[in-house]
């Protein structure tokens, strides 16, 4: 989990927008919830639910109306297909661990020893001299990152893959173009196009379809029905 949702997915994001428009990474991002409803289910031995497949397939297609195209080269193609299977792996590869550890424990484990590689990796193609450069801003901006996007996020993400399953909890992931979207209005880019207001409400009606679903119970919690009752 640390090696690949951690580490390669970070250094795929960076390496990936220096070849290719931010709205690339995103629809790389925007296709996981397909991703998750379709492999997720098969990690818990238990087939797909097609109508959170019909809904993540809605929320891929209106993610990516919101993020456009975007211009890329071969490098900006090979990358954003990295952040693919290694976001997708970060939520996968927890499934099976969840359950017998928990979401505080799963986040605590996944991100010491994900930060123990990038330092590794930092010094390694960077050096040891790098942190020289750090200005106090990046070191502001590095906090927020560490404490809201990873430690609380992790938590939260989890602890909803642990209750509602990888399946319907991937349908979120479409709206981060949304919010990606919207923060840049708030940062005085312009506001968005009537096709990026058609996308929101596509996200959307997907993600009200996936939830609408009642998930599958669990065998494990499986009673016995008394009958007349």
């Amino acid at each position: 989990m640390a090696a690949a949702g951690l580490v390669l997915f970070n250094v795929a994001v960076v390496r990936g927008v220096q070849h290719a428009e931010p709205a690339v990474i995103g629809i790389a991002v925007a296709s996981v919830p397909l991703l998750l409803a379709v492999v997720g289910p098969l990690l818990s031995r238990s087939r797909p639910t097609s109508a959170v497949v019909v809904a993540a397939g809605i929320v891929t297609v209106g993610a990516v109306v919101v993020n456009g195209a975007g211009r890329t080269d071969a490098a900006g193609l090979g990358w954003p297909a990295v952040v693919l299977l290694t976001e997708a792996a970060f939520t996968l590869l927890a499934v099976p661990v969840l359950a017998r550890l928990g979401s505080w424990v799963v986040s605590l484990h996944a991100s010491w020893i994900a930060a123990v590689g990038l330092g590794v990796l930092g010094l390694t193609v960077e050096g040891p001299l790098a942190i020289l450069g750090v200005r106090a801003s990046e070191v502001a901006a590095a906090v927020h990152l560490a404490v809201v996007v990873t430690a609380l996020a992790f938590v939260l993400w989890y602890s909803a893959v642990r209750r509602i399953g990888p399946g319907r909890a991937g349908l979120f992931t479409g709206v981060v173009p949304i919010v990606a979207a919207a923060g840049g209005v708030l940062l005085g880019g312009p506001a968005p196009s009537p096709l990026v207001w058609l996308g929101v409400a596509v996200v959307m009606a997907g993600i009200t379809l996936g939830l609408s679903v009642p998930p599958k119970p669990d065998p494990s919690d499986a009673t016995v029905a008394t009958p007349g009752i």
